[in-house]
């Protein structure tokens, strides 16, 4: 980063959507990054395909439930100043298949406004059509998905794409939640 772009760990005032299927979100990947938002001001509110708990898990065993309080069909990009897509498997999978969850991801990116994904996410962002152009990582398994969308995919700890409308943030896995949680918090910073 140069000295000449400015940056700020006060996000007092953002508002970051935090999108999720009713189940199968992985855990730390929900909760690092929605800790790491709120230590630095800004308000995270949980969307999901419909109002009410939301089942997290470590892995493949059950975790916390949690409250999602705005559904994707209500909710509006003109709300929130970005967008978090905690992976899982199964999380990305079921919001790939809920047309107003994929909308809502859509409009994110026309409006330019950041969007991060970790793990499985990209699964979303791909069904959006949002992914071609654009330099993303994942989780392995996810490679071929989205070279085959006209991505080009890296397997770095965090990726920032600035090639598109908006800034497009993607990390690995879990162990990459440290540097995703920082890129969220520069990202936000400059917006």
């Amino acid at each position: 980063m140069s000295e000449a772009e400015p940056t700020s760990d006060d996000l007092t005032g953002k508002r970051v959507a935090f999108l999720v299927a009713r189940e199968g979100i992985e855990q730390a990947e929900l909760t690092d990054p929605w800790d790491v938002v709120t230590a630095a001001g800004a308000t995270p509110t949980l969307v999901s395909t419909e109002v009410g708990d939301v089942q997290a898990f470590d892995h493949l065993t059950a975790a916390d439930t949690f409250e999602a309080t705005l559904a994707a069909s209500g909710a509006s990009v003109d709300d929130f100043d970005a967008l978090v897509l905690p992976g899982g498997v199964a999380n990305p999978d079921q919001l790939r298949t809920d047309a107003d969850a994929v909308g809502l991801v859509g409009a994110f990116f026309a409006a330019g406004k950041p969007v991060a994904a970790i793990c499985h996410a990209p699964w979303t962002l791909i069904e959006a059509g949002v992914t071609e152009g654009r330099t993303l990582t994942s989780w392995p398994s996810l490679r071929t998905d989205i070279e085959n969308s006209g991505g080009t995919w890296v397997d770095e700890q965090v990726a920032v794409c600035t090639s598109g409308p908006n800034t497009l943030i993607t990390s690995r896995n879990p162990d990459d939640l440290e540097a995703f949680g920082a890129e969220i918090v520069r990202t936000l910073g400059r917006t």
